[in-house]
């Protein structure tokens, strides 16, 4: 059975922004776990099977301010386990109290965390010293390993590794060893659990080196977007590495579909955005999402075990129109499904 999840990043309501959320963290403001709360319930109502916890904030920053903090480090850039706390999670105990009291069953959520090279690249940039990488793959792991012993009112069903900047961003000097270990320190925790471990790549040019990180066992692709990147995966290293799919059935890059948008109008469709509903009235159809899901089937089987959206949906313009999408996708998902 093909699971529907979420990347995590989710559109902020109208008239709050980025720098709202920021303050209102360091405030302990009460509506941001409010904000958060209702965001996590959108995704739970368009149907997402395991959803993750929503991405208001910064992918990057949100782990480096407390690796970075000395007060929160028992070494240079190594966060102590009590400290490594994701904010987002907490709020999602009432969520997930509110969910098993109506179904019975704990909600299963999808944690996302930035991994070790994308911090590497953000805060060291092209120079290579794996000793740093170590320390951020470690720091990383206690985020996951903190996350899943205070988990109470929900269960952390996949942990996702977030590295878009492998196959894409030509900076990174770190022999495919480096990164192997680093990114086997940053999942020792989720492999030792025998909890599923995915990583999220933007590109899988590099996917054959994720193949050799043994807790590492789903590979995301944002195939919906890029059809041509299944292309670039042999079915046969999946097997022999015993190694699985999540797919991108869903488009997310919406700069591009506005420009469609934009090219029939010839206007600006930011300044209309009830054009923007075409995206999921017409372009972004359960219908269409269930052709791309038989597609990537065709070709790779039961080694698919996840598919949603490409990326996040942060960008977007508003909630309604990321929930929508999100809907659409759990509409072709079981489409697709009920066709097989």
């Amino acid at each position: 059975m093909i699971l529907f999840d979420d990347i995590g990043s989710f559109p902020l309501p109208k008239g709050i922004n980025r720098e709202w959320v920021e303050q209102a963290k360091k405030s302990n403001d009460p509506k941001l776990p409010d904000l958060l709360k209702g965001a996590m319930q959108q995704k739970i109502d368009a149907g997402v099977d395991v959803p993750t916890y929503p991405q208001f904030r910064d992918m990057n920053q949100m782990f480096l301010e407390i690796i970075n903090d000395e007060s929160a480090q028992e070494e240079p850039l190594i966060v102590r386990k009590d400290r490594a706390r994701i904010m987002e999670l907490s709020a999602m105990e009432d969520v997930g109290a509110q969910y098993l009291k109506k179904t019975g069953k704990k909600l299963n959520i999808r944690l996302c965390v930035t991994g070790p090279i994308e911090l590497y690249m953000k805060q060291f940039g092209g120079t290579a010293y794996k000793d740093v990488l170590n320390a951020f793959a470690a720091s990383i792991d206690r985020f996951v390993s903190n996350s899943i012993d205070n988990a109470k009112q929900f269960r952390i069903a996949v942990i996702s590794i977030d590295e878009p900047s492998i196959g894409i961003n030509p900076q990174i000097m770190f022999s495919d060893n480096d990164m192997i270990e680093a990114l086997t320190l940053a999942t020792k925790t989720s492999g030792s659990n025998k909890i599923d471990t995915e990583i999220h790549l933007h590109s899988p040019l590099h996917y054959k080196l994720i193949c050799r990180v043994p807790s590492i066992g789903i590979i995301g692709v944002e195939s919906a977007a890029n059809p041509s990147y299944l292309d670039l995966i042999d079915k046969k290293d999946l097997e022999d590495y015993d190694k699985f799919l999540r797919i991108g059935v869903s488009r997310t890059d919406i700069f591009g579909m506005a420009a469609v948008l934009n090219e029939k109008y010839n206007t600006n469709v930011w300044k209309e955005p009830a054009k923007l509903d075409e995206i999921t009235t017409q372009m972004e159809t359960p219908q269409i999402i269930a052709k791309r899901l038989q597609k990537a089937y065709s070709i790779f089987g039961d080694r698919i075990k996840y598919a949603g959206p490409d990326c996040g949906l942060g960008s977007w313009s508003s909630q309604e129109l990321a929930s929508n999408l999100l809907k659409n996708t759990g509409a072709g998902i079981k489409e697709f499904q009920k066709n097989q």
